[in-house]
């Protein structure tokens, strides 16, 4: 109705007033509508292009807004900090890096000035685009840094698999006095999760407990994981019964935590509760739940539960239900079930389910069936080194030596290496990482001194176990 009094009173052509409405009509989500009243509008400043952009990516339309920001550089309208904010945030949610380095490029060419919320933008775009070095390099190079800044580092990193670096930004962070908020919380909750870094993350929970911030949401999810990822089964429970309001995710990531260490018979309570109470299960809590019936041994109650997922909650089996049917009878022994029930699958197996099957294969020395899901995995992941590993593994429990060396011989024809070991340890906050054969920790020379008279000791002391000697 204003659009139509605008016209009226001849006041479309007042560019202030055009640029309101391409404003309007992109917060309302009429793009179509937004692009009319820019095609029409005979003067376009600055502002005219930002609207339109902001219009597009706003409303998903990211390559289209990329497009009109390109369409503007060639009528040589120069892009400002707001602009570039908009542009590079549409490049980050389509995860093209060699467009955000073009876009990094013209910032550099027409000298648009990097304030904190474009470094934000940039730290963010390269993140998600995978390239960690670029997004430290404009992180470091950023003269004014906020929590946002901060946070997309923690975040971005902890999301890329990079928790000991997480880690190492948050530890700089502490040192800068910068307080950390609830997505700080949880970045760095996700990263002692995965590295098992346990001090660390009861110290965040003491932070969260001291400041007073609700165990709830994102934080409350968060700090159940971690527990139970590190190890400490009991913390997760009692976290999870200091939740008021507990979704989905929540009952997940405690159902997940005690299915792995082994308390199926409680994750199974659990989701029966869940369900009481009138709450959905989903995909990601069914993948939990098989899971604990695999850990536990609860065959029938695995097989009860993998029909139900389609049965009584209308949800179609993924890969990973699948995988984790086949590691509930694999588990149970049950080789050939699994074996069959695999070649009758709706879907394509992946390399984990015949790689399962081939684990299997090697604990109960099924060296026939193995060797027919060798030739299957090899079809599906032919040069990595996990499956010519196991069957090398089975036939040398076998004693079949001259197979071994052709597992061997065929390996090194291919160029395929066993990848090293890698373990981990938390000590004083921070976690070491140590893999096979590695000698690049400063103190790796006392280290191996130390292994080299433990395995010493070993060989002087005769251990009696059932009757063998261990040396």
């Amino acid at each position: 109705m204003v659009h139509a009094n605008v016209i009226k009173n001849g006041f479309v052509l007042d560019v202030y007033v055009a640029n309101t409405l391409t404003r309007f009509y992109g917060v309302c989500g009429r793009v179509l509508d937004a692009r009319k009243v820019f095609d029409g509008s005979p003067q376009r400043d600055l502002v005219t292009w930002t609207a339109l952009i902001q219009g597009y990516v706003d409303n998903g339309f990211l390559l289209e807004g990329v497009e009109v920001f390109f369409d503007m550089c060639e009528v040589e309208v120069k892009a400002d900090e707001k602009m570039m904010v908009v542009v590079i945030s549409a490049c980050a949610k389509l995860g093209d890096l060699r467009l955000g380095r073009r876009l990094h490029e013209y910032m550099r060419d027409r000298g648009v000035y990097v304030d904190v919320f474009v470094g934000n933008a940039l730290v963010d775009m390269y993140l998600k685009c995978g390239d960690i070095e670029s997004a430290r390099v404009v992180f470091r190079r950023m003269l004014v840094k906020n929590l946002v800044s901060w946070n997309s580092m923690i975040s971005g990193l902890a999301q890329s698999g990079e928790y000991r670096k997480a880690l190492s930004v948050f530890r700089e962070m502490r040192k800068e006095g910068v307080e950390p908020d609830e997505v700080t919380i949880v970045g760095i909750l996700n990263s002692c999760a995965n590295l098992g870094a346990l001090e660390l993350g009861k110290w965040i929970h003491a932070y969260v407990d001291k400041n007073r911030i609700k165990i709830e949401g994102h934080i409350g999810n968060s700090l159940v994981d971690m527990y139970a990822k590190c190890g400490s089964i009991d913390d997760a429970l009692r976290v999870f019964s200091c939740i008021k309001r507990r979704d989905v995710f929540a009952y997940s990531g405690v159902i997940m935590g005690l299915a792995m260490h082994g308390k199926g018979e409680i994750a199974l309570e659990l989701f029966h509760e869940m369900c009481e109470i009138g709450l959905e299960p989903n995909e990601v809590i069914f993948i939990g739940v098989l899971t604990a019936c695999c850990h536990s041994g609860l065959v029938n109650d695995g097989k009860k539960h993998f029909a139900n997922m389609s049965k009584l909650y209308n949800i179609k089996p993924k890969i990973e239900h699948y995988g984790c049917r086949v590691d509930l009878l694999c588990r149970a022994g049950l080789i050939n079930e699994a074996y069959e029930f695999v070649k009758n699958m709706p879907i394509e197996p992946d390399k984990f389910i015949w790689g399962s099957l081939l684990g299997a294969c090697k604990i109960h020395g099924e060296l026939e069936l193995a060797e027919r899901i060798m030739k299957k995995l090899l079809k599906v992941e032919p040069e990595k080194d996990g499956a010519y590993v196991l069957l090398s593994n089975l036939y040398a429990s076998e004693k079949q030596w001259k197979n071994v060396m052709q597992i061997r011989k065929g390996m090194r024809e291919r160029k395929i290496k066993k990848i090293p070991g890698c373990s981990s340890i938390e000590l004083d906050g921070l976690v070491y990482e140590f893999r096979m054969g590695d000698k690049t920790h400063s103190r790796a020379k006392e280290i191996y001194m130390l292994l080299n008279t433990m395995k010493h000791h070993l060989y002087d002391c005769e251990y009696m176990v059932n009757g063998f000697e261990l040396f």
